[in-house]
């Protein structure tokens, strides 16, 4: 008899994972749980003479009767109907399963699962597909379980929470296809992310909540933390706060602190949590008696105790504790005990409130480097990162030398940050394998960028550098950039190992093009161009592990223009127009010169560093042959702190002076020895708050075109007087500048967008040059002449016609202009009521300001940010110290250049 007398609800509710006989094809259903069909109760008892099964497909029919445990021969019977059937959809291999007996001839009706055709993801949109599907243990061709598909929404609603949403929900359904086949579809539903709302703690009377909470990783939510990760929940991160909470008594001397209890309540919207703590907060003790005790010969407690931080009487610090038994086992390390045991031993008495701490130093043996390993180096070959070791195999160990290994393997920039060199037993008890792990980077740049900068207005870049050339360590670089006020094209190579010894050498080849401004008004307009073309060969090499010396040579042709339209009258430069600075500054030049360096650097990281310093002193002489004759010095100097946790302070100055070798004028006609385009300039970006070069000498004219009348009189009812004012720094003969800055630490996923913001104060000055012959003329014209335009042009009266001066003059009726020709013009209306003519005198001023050596001085805040786009930097700035004539600036960006 069949038994089916309870499959009639189930076929009646249309839910396809439920046992539905007849497939529906492409309609979705959601997968729900499976019930067993079962037996009819009114078969007889009877002796089963055979069993066959019907309907399968892809098993065979010897399988189908393993999975039960009815066989020919038994006695049928209603129990042994039920087992078997729970028996077989145990397995999970059948959508449904009856059972039939006629007289001792059971059929077992089956309907096999269906086969997965493929697996799909809808309304993920916070994490992306390549993340989910890991976690999905069902795949194309499988046979579709339930119990697989339920572990599957599981796992996916677990990965949802640890991003911090757990009012996450996944329905699964099944698309039935042709051939018993399915689609299974996961429908996400990511809910929002779970915020921390609010923490509260219980018992707590030394340290107030707010104490405690700036402690912890995990932060209420508030509208400023927009940017952060910080305020979502995450329980593995409450496990890490109660850690940290403890590590932040135990640092303050609470020695009995314990977390009684955390507990994480979601509220009743799903939307956010709300974490209660229970602590116990205990004494606070202070160290008492602290010794050491060494086992290790040449290694006494005489030697080790002037390295403890506490005394006694001090309040007790966990970290002190530990950073004393890294020191001591670092120190051991330096001596060649790798593997030196140090324990500290407590003794603690609850009555007097002290801890007594004993620093056990076993015995251990001197250990030698057996093997150096390196491992994951898939480019870079083996020797680039076995140069950078500071010890060789049959070196006696030495901790300090292991880290400083592992810093110079980082500063190469090829490998991920968080390298580390593993210390591994070796064959005997007296050796040990360093083993590097390193995993590569891309190491060669392609950029291509457009941007605005508020130094150079429009900006393109092309640029290609691969740093780690032929996986030699080698560099080859070329770049190509245009901007409105500066042109070039530079190529460059550098061998860090010449025929594998530790001499580094490099060429560089470059074309530089450089539009020289000042501002009129607010207009910026080019002065001089200077077209630069040359190479510099330079040289290397180590004096002992942090110090080094280079040489280099460089050869190049200076071409100085000026734009004869606007500065040349009758076919030479007119210093009443130009400035007699810049009538100086032009004519072709070459310049051959040879330098040194002497560089000091223990930074742990060249390229982000977070300790350390650097000084470098260069001096460059040119004089080697050329037209240009100088001795020029610099210093440059660097030191960084971490402090405050994850802040990254940073104090760094440099200075220089060039000193001219060669007598090209004097005071009495205001030409300095050292020329324009030598000299030290200081301003934006180098002293932030300030406009590019808008901090040193600088000449300033201020230029008046008043109208007068037949008498001599101002005629202000028709030509108004108008001023102007032109800007020109001309730099100086020496220069210092100094910055402090403060990098502040962001979250996880706002280091991950490549932000990194700082304070900073800035201070410096450029200074010492020859005062130059200003120039304070008064020319005379009359209006008696009209150009094609009907505009009335202003001839001058004096006898030398070159001591005409053209201002820029706003071309509005009633006001004086300049035309095409560099001749002051004015509008027909401007004339008397008779339309004559009438004289005008324009007369200009200059100044010279800023050769001071006090310094300038500015605070602000800034971004740097890793952009899509190319690097960006933003600063807002204030000049808090200036002097006369500068040029400050309170806002500055760049976008597509490096800064």
């Amino acid at each position: 008899m069949k038994h089916n007398k309870r499959l009639l609800p189930i076929l009646l509710s249309g839910t396809i994972l439920a046992g539905i006989t007849v497939p529906v094809h492409a309609q979705e259903a959601p997968v729900g749980p499976a019930e067993p069909v079962p037996t009819d109760p009114s078969a007889a008892a009877d002796t089963i003479r055979s069993i066959v099964v019907n309907g399968s497909q892809r098993l065979e029919s010897g399988t189908v009767l393993s999975y039960m445990k009815l066989r020919v021969g038994q006695t049928y019977t209603q129990e042994a109907a039920d087992q078997a059937l729970k028996d077989l959809f145990e397995t999970e291999l059948f959508k449904d399963v009856s059972i039939r007996n006629n007289a001792g001839a059971v059929i077992i009706e089956v309907v096999e699962n269906p086969v997965i055709n493929r697996i799909l993801l809808e309304g993920n949109k916070r994490i992306k597909d390549d993340k989910i599907f890991p976690e999905i243990r069902l795949a194309p061709r499988q046979i579709f379980t339930r119990s697989k598909v339920r572990a599957d929404v599981a796992r996916i609603i677990e990965l949802y929470k640890r991003k911090g949403r757990f009012a996450a929900s996944v329905e699964p359904k099944m698309v039935q296809l042709d051939q018993n086949r399915v689609d299974i579809v996961f429908e996400v539903n990511e809910g929002p992310k779970s915020k921390v709302q609010q923490i509260n703690i219980i018992g707590n009377e030394v340290f107030s909540d707010g104490d405690l909470r700036s402690e912890m990783v995990t932060k209420q939510s508030r509208f400023w933390r927009f940017f952060s990760s910080s305020d979502t929940y995450d329980p593995d991160r409450l496990a890490f706060d109660q850690q940290k909470l403890r590590q932040f008594y135990l640092t303050e001397g609470y020695a009995d602190f314990r977390v009684i209890s955390a507990v994480a309540e979601l509220t009743p919207d799903k939307k956010d949590f709300i974490i209660t703590y229970v602590v116990e907060e205990g004494d606070r003790y202070k160290f008492g008696d602290v010794s050491v005790q060494s086992e290790i010969r040449d290694f006494t407690a005489e030697t080790l105790t002037p390295l403890l931080p506490m005394k006694e009487g001090d309040y007790y610090n966990a970290k002190q504790v530990e950073d004393t038994v890294e020191t001591l086992s670092e120190t051991a390390g330096l001596f060649g005990y790798a593997f030196a045991d140090v324990r500290p031993e407590f003794n603690r008495d609850k009555e007097t409130l002290t801890m007594g701490i004993t620093f056990q130093v076993a015995q251990s043996e001197r250990v030698y480097v057996e093997r150096i390993d390196i491992n994951g180096n898939t480019l870079t070959q083996d020797k680039v990162v076995r140069r950078e070791f500071r010890l060789n195999e049959g070196d006696a160990f030495n901790s300090f030398k292991v880290k400083r290994s592992a810093n110079r393997i980082k500063s190469l920039g090829f490998f991920q940050d968080e390298l580390e060199i593993e210390q591994k037993q070796g064959s005997a008890p007296d050796r040990i394998i360093l083993e590097a792990n390193v995993e590569e980077r891309a190491t060669g740049e392609l950029q291509l960028s457009a941007g605005f900068s508020s130094v150079e207005n429009f900006i393109l870049q092309a640029s290609i550098r691969q740093r780690n050339f032929r996986g030699k360590g080698q560099e080859l670089r070329a770049s190509v950039s245009y901007s409105s006020f500066s042109q070039s094209i530079e190529l460059g190579f550098t061998e860090p190992y010449l025929f594998d010894r530790n001499i580094a050498v490099g060429v560089d080849v470059f074309r530089r093009d450089l539009n020289s401004f000042n501002f009129i008004g607010n207009d910026r307009k080019t002065t001089f161009e200077q077209l630069t073309t040359g190479f510099q060969v330079r040289a290397g090499v180590p004096i002992t592990e942090y110090l080094s010396a280079s040489l280099r040579y460089g050869l190049s042709y200076d071409d100085v223009t000026l734009d004869k339209d606007r500065f040349f009258t009758n076919g030479a430069c007119n210093p009443l127009i130009a400035g007699r600075f810049l009538c100086d500054a032009i004519g072709k030049r070459t310049t051959s010169s040879i330098g040194a360096s002497l560089i000091y650097d223990d930074r742990d990281n060249r390229i982000r560093p977070t300790r350390g310093q650097t000084v470098v002193g260069s001096l460059d002489f040119a004089g080697l042959g050329g037209s240009v004759k100088y001795l020029r010095g610099r210093l440059n100097a660097a030191k960084y702190w971490r402090v405050l946790g994850n802040f990254i302070f940073s104090i760094s100055g440099e200075g220089g002076y060039i000193h001219p070798l060669e007598n090209r004028g004097s005071a009495a006609n205001g030409i300095d020895d050292v020329r324009l385009t030598d000299r030290f300039f200081l301003g934006e970006p180098q002293i932030r708050g300030f406009d590019i070069r808008g901090v040193g000498p600088r000449v300033v004219r201020n230029t008046t075109i008043p109208a007068l009348d037949d008498n001599g009189k101002p005629f202000n009812q028709i030509v108004e007087t108008k001023n102007q004012q032109i800007d020109d720094a001309i730099g100086g003969r020496a220069y210092y500048l100094t910055r402090a800055e403060l990098e502040i630490p962001l979250g996880s996923g706002m280091r991950e967008l490549g932000l990194r913001p700082s304070i900073f104060i800035d201070a410096g000055a450029v200074f010492n040059v020859t005062p130059p012959i200003l120039q304070n003329p008064q020319v005379f014209g009359t209006l008696n002449q009209r150009d094609a335009n009907g505009d009335l042009v202003m001839v001058p009266s004096t006898e030398d016609p070159t001591q005409m001066v053209p201002v820029p003059i706003e071309n509005s009726l009633g006001y004086l202009r300049t035309d095409s020709d560099g001749n002051v013009v004015i509008t027909p209306q401007a004339t008397d009521s008779n339309n004559n003519p009438f004289p005008i005198a324009t007369q200009f001023t200059e100044r010279f300001f800023g050769d001071s050596a006090k310094p300038r001085v500015s605070v602000g805040i800034g971004v740097n940010w890793n952009s899509p786009f190319g690097p960006f930097r933003i600063d807002l700035a204030r000049a808090l110290l200036k002097e006369p004539g500068d040029d400050t600036k309170l806002f500055t960006f760049n976008v597509g250049t490096q800064f």
